[in-house]
């Protein structure tokens, strides 16, 4: 039996260590890369205001995230849910940043990045120079996303299960799976997150406009590649 996971979470903006924090959490139980109905899901109070260009996104207001639990109040119940099976996100090193400084902030082990599918990777290396947001897959493998009317860590868990299925080859590699043997996930040759080497450190510093349109690039890149 292969036990895998989709994960997706919305945050209050793009960088953890500026003090921007996870808002909303989804997980979707694959078994033999299929859906189980199992979930979970949860609203998160940030303890902070959401900027409007983030509510723009998700629609999650400061006011309506009050009334919900703090990351630290749901971690053991998020734990006990993603167990240590293989973890599938779309554009892994954003929601990765955001869940490894939860985890820290609370002293609790940091994911590890071998558990780790990144379907953006996978998209991109099977159409490369094609769009690989999710809408784009949704629209390549014509799945119905037209109720995905803003960001949401659950629906979009949802789509990407079956964005996911049809990337490792489509619905016909979960057939009589009870008769044949069980290939473990690395056989299915998916694309792991992994973390990229550091580049040799420049001898000068950039300057504020290139600051400030690397800042631009960036901000712009992580936010089309979650839609």
């Amino acid at each position: 039996m292969i036990r895998e996971i989709i994960l997706d979470t919305e945050t209050t903006g793009f960088k953890p260590e500026a003090g921007h924090k996870i808002v909303e959490i989804a997980c979707v139980e694959l078994i033999n890369h299929l859906p189980t109905g199992r979930t979970f899901h949860h609203y998160l109070n940030p303890k902070r205001d959401v900027p409007i260009d983030a509510y723009n996104v998700h629609g999650l207001s400061t006011e309506f995230l009050k009334q919900f639990l703090t990351f630290e109040e749901i971690v053991e119940e998020f734990l006990d849910f993603i167990q240590k099976d293989v973890l599938i996100i779309h554009n892994a090193p954003f929601d990765l940043s955001f869940l490894n400084f939860e985890l820290q902030t609370v002293e609790c082990d940091i994911i590890k990045h071998n558990k780790i599918i990144d379907t953006l990777k996978i998209a991109r290396q099977k159409f490369p120079g094609s769009p690989a947001s999710l809408d784009a897959l949704c629209r390549r493998f014509k799945i119905d996303n037209k109720s995905r009317t803003k960001h949401g860590a659950l629906i979009d868990c949802e789509l990407l299960a079956e964005v996911y299925l049809e990337l490792i080859g489509g619905r016909q590699i979960s057939f009589n799976l009870e008769k044949k043997e069980e290939k473990p996930v690395d056989e299915i040759k998916p694309v792991y997150f992994s973390e990229k080497k550091n580049r040799e450190p420049r001898i000068f510093l950039p300057s504020p406009d290139e600051l400030r349109a690397h800042k631009e690039m960036m901000e712009t890149h992580i936010l089309s590649n979650k839609r």
